[in-house]
């Protein structure tokens, strides 16, 4: 049982250098805490491990213990999977419409992850001269403007013509991101089943992202995949995972 404990220590340790790491961002969310948690659990196998204590424990809770561990990796496994299998996404050529979800605005401009999904908006928009771009996202408490507002400063000033730019800033979260950006779309007038649309998200967030818009609308949906810096994905793909089981009912 030595060896294990070296494996749970170990462990332990990861998770709280990473939880440092993840709150020294200052992204404004709590996601830290998620690998405070991952350490408390590791620092209860720690000590299960040592002394005979895990067989101490009478068999049943261990199978109750064992089956609540066995369900939660089975979700998360496949929470895992449905986002690796997005991350490839280019979308299709000349869309008529992409939707930039949005993400924190700092006052130096977008946050790392914001920026990501905008240089994937601006080089699809490069190539694509028709297709009219809506970013989506409302003013946070601690935003200097909406993530709407924000993401087509950005645009323009890379070059992008402001007519081919909206901004949508009521949005407060995904679901509503695609809302209230299909509100737009559809006072457009067009005809909502002959459009084509592309959902433009980091690759972690994609999967949740094109499922929403594919249940709220009759257009054909494409997912456009932003990078993500490597060593946040895991803290982003755990974070996501909460969050395609909380929108569960609208990603299947």
């Amino acid at each position: 049982m030595r060896k294990i404990r070296v494996v749970w220590g170990v462990l332990i340790l990861c998770c709280l250098i990473y939880s440092v790491s993840i709150y020294m961002v200052g992204s404004g969310t709590f996601s830290f805490v998620i690998w405070l948690f991952g350490a408390f659990l590791f620092g209860i196998a720690f000590f299960l491990s040592g002394e005979g204590r895990w067989k101490k424990i009478p068999s049943l809770f261990r199978i109750i213990i064992i089956s609540i561990i066995a369900i939660g990796l089975l979700a998360f496994g496949i929470c895992f999977s449905a986002m690796f299998m997005h991350f490839g996404d280019k979308g299709k050529e000349e869309l008529d419409y992409i939707i930039v979800l949005g993400a924190q605005v700092r006052e130096n401009g977008p946050s790392t992850v914001y920026k990501y999904r905008l240089d994937a908006a601006y080089d699809y928009l490069l190539n694509n001269p028709d297709t009219v771009c809506i970013v989506s996202g409302a003013k946070g408490v601690t935003e200097p403007v909406s993530e709407g507002d924000g993401g087509k400063e950005y645009l323009i000033s890379r070059g992008i013509d402001p007519s081919r730019i909206i901004a949508e800033t009521r949005a407060r979260d995904t679901m509503q991101n695609i809302e209230y950006s299909m509100e737009i779309i559809r006072a457009d007038g067009k005809a909502e089943d002959e459009l084509s649309i592309g959902i433009v998200t980091n690759n972690f967030h994609l999967f949740r992202g094109v499922s929403i818009a594919r249940k709220a609308t009759s257009s054909k949906v494409y997912g456009i995949a932003a990078d993500t810096l490597l060593w946040y994905l895991p803290n982003n793909m755990v974070r996501e995972c909460f969050g395609i089981i909380r929108d569960l009912r609208f990603v299947i």
